[in-house]
Order: structure tokens, then sequence, then C-alpha cells
């Protein structure tokens, strides 16, 4: 169970990436963009080719971040320049990536088991550090039997995520990131400013893809290949993580939620970890317990506020009917 555990929060916070990508395009942004689900491939392509081909595992990682910058940016210019629809323009850029992921990696699978990846060169340092052992024994000591080989992953990928959750809040603090806010919660009020709505929804897009194609080039790494197909659904994952986060954890500042989207997507492993441990399930019903998982985050957190403003007027009443009582 601690093993099943430690491996969903390890995929959950490399996963946490392309959510908070997802959170700046859909709720920043309000832009429903299916992008992500070829930019995450592309970010995946580029870093797999690259690294296949001698490049420097952080120089990889970079390329596929900034692939992913220009996928984004092409679908915004789609909807901005080219006037189509901000739905049809994520679907056509997302069918577009899928051939060009295929011309990248010149076929639907590249493996990397053999190759040097960042997660296999950050070991190799870790292992010098004696942090593992010094974390095993301490478990060990209260009773854990089975421990992870190493922390190395979890620990630094969580610094990592972090850092972009930090540089995020303070993107989101600037001038452009305030006008990219306002841009998704207004955009003719904001045009009437005199502002470049077209070029701020450019760039949003363009660092929401970014972010989503790093966190496809580090789970290519992570898992030890990347696929042509592993894209598929990962709107949906991302929005389940975006959904999630904000239901459980609030949404009153931009800091609490970034930090509720990361945590999303860590619940959301964990649940789907403990879900396919389930006898009746295996794991071709992932898609539909991440359909599931978002019917409930949507719905119930509604289902409440409705019962608690019914007990709030429900109050009210009796309130209101003890005073002209009292009055009588």
């Amino acid at each position: 169970m601690l093993i099943s555990m430690f491996g969903a929060v390890e995929s959950g916070v490399i996963y946490a990436i392309m959510a908070l990508g997802v959170y700046l395009s859909f709720r920043i942004l309000d832009f429903p963009d299916l992008t992500v689900d070829g930019s995450f491939v592309t970010g995946a392509a580029i870093a797999a080719i690259s690294i296949v081909n001698g490049v420097p595992t952080i120089i990889a990682t970079l390329l596929a971040v900034l692939a992913g910058f220009i996928a984004g940016s092409i679908t915004g210019i789609l909807n901005t320049k080219g006037k189509i629809n901000p739905l049809l323009s994520g679907i056509l850029m997302m069918i577009a990536l899928y051939s060009i992921n295929l011309r990248i990696m010149g076929r639907p699978n590249l493996p990397l088991l053999n190759e040097p990846t960042i997660f296999k060169q950050l070991q190799e340092l870790w292992a010098s550090t004696g942090i593992d052992q010094a974390l095993n024994a301490f478990l060990t000591s209260i009773g854990a039997e089975r421990l992870p080989t190493t922390w190395s992953i979890v620990i630094i990928m969580v610094v990592v995520t972090a850092i972009i959750k930090l540089i995020t809040d303070y993107f989101l603090k600037t001038e452009i990131g305030l006008a990219l806010r306002a841009t998704g919660d207004n955009e003719k009020m904001i045009r009437s400013f005199s502002a470049n709505t077209d070029n701020l929804t450019i760039v949003g897009l363009g660092i929401s893809n970014a972010l989503v194609a790093l966190s496809g080039a580090l789970i290519a790494q992570y898992q030890g290949f990347a696929d042509a197909g592993m894209g598929i659904g990962m709107i949906v994952i991302g929005l389940a993580s975006v959904i999630i986060g904000e239901a459980l954890f609030g949404t009153k500042t931009i800091m609490r939620t970034t930090l509720a989207v990361i945590g999303g997507a860590i619940v959301y492993r964990i649940v789907v970890t403990f879900a396919l441990r389930l006898d009746f399930l295996d794991t071709g019903d992932m898609k539909l317990i991440t359909s599931l998982m978002v019917i409930i985050a949507l719905v119930v957190p509604k289902i409440i506020d409705r019962q608690k403003e019914a007990n709030r007027k429900k109050r009210k009443r009796q309130e209101l009917q003890a005073r002209l009582k009292g009055e009588v």
C-alpha cells in the first residue's frame, strides 16, 4: 500500500505541472484548449528524440518547453488572427500535432530505457547524499516494511513543482499577468483600455502549453518511453486535477488556487491508484474513473451549496416567525 501511494504521489507531482498549464488556459484565460492532448506528447517526443540523438537531458527538456510554447501560440494565432472558434482551434492543433509527433519520433513509440534521462542522472547524484538510507532507516524504526528504493524523484519534483508554482504566482501578479486575468474575466472591457488581447491570448496559451510540454517531457523520462497515444484524455485529467483541487482546497487567492491545482493532481493520482486496486476495476476503466471523479467534483459542491442556502433560508424563516409570534 505504501509503495502504491508513493508511486501515485511521485507521478502526481509531475502531472501537477501539466495541471498548472491547464489552469492557465481553462481558468485564467477562460479558453477551452484541447491542444493539451497534442502538446503533452510533443514535449515527450521532442525530449525523447533529442536524448536518443545525444542532446543533454536538460537541453532536451528545454527544447520540449519551447516546442510546447510554439504549439500553444499557434492555437492562439488560429483563434485571434484566424477568427476560428476557441474549441475548434484547439481541436485542429491537436489533430495536427498527432501527425507532427509521429514525424518527430519517426515511429509511434520511442523507448528511453537504455538512454540517460534527467531522473537517472539525478538518482546518481542523489545516491551519494545518503538521504535514502536515512529516511528508510527512520521509517523502518517506526514499523514500515516495504519502502521505496529512492526518494530522489519525489523530493526533487516537489521542489521543482513548487518553484514553478511560485513563478506562476509571481507572473500572474505582474502587469502582463494581471492583463491576462482581466482578458479571461472580461475581454471587451480590457480591450476598451487599449490592451492588445490578441497578443495576451497568444502568450497565455503559449505559456500554458509550455508547462504541459514540460510535464510531457518529464513523464517520458520518468516512465522510460514516449508514445504517440500518451496524450489521449490528458485535457480531461488536467481539468479533473483543477476541479478536484478547487473543490477540496478552495480558490480565495491565486497562491491558494495554484496550490490547490497541485494538490488536486496528487489527489487524482492517489484516487485512481486506489480505485484500480478494486477487484472489479482494471486499467481500461481509468477514463471511466476520471469522468466519474470530475462529475462528483462538479456536482457535490453545488449540492452542498444548495443545501447550505436552503438551511440558511429555513433559519431566516424560523427567526422571522419567532419575532412575529413575539410581537403578537
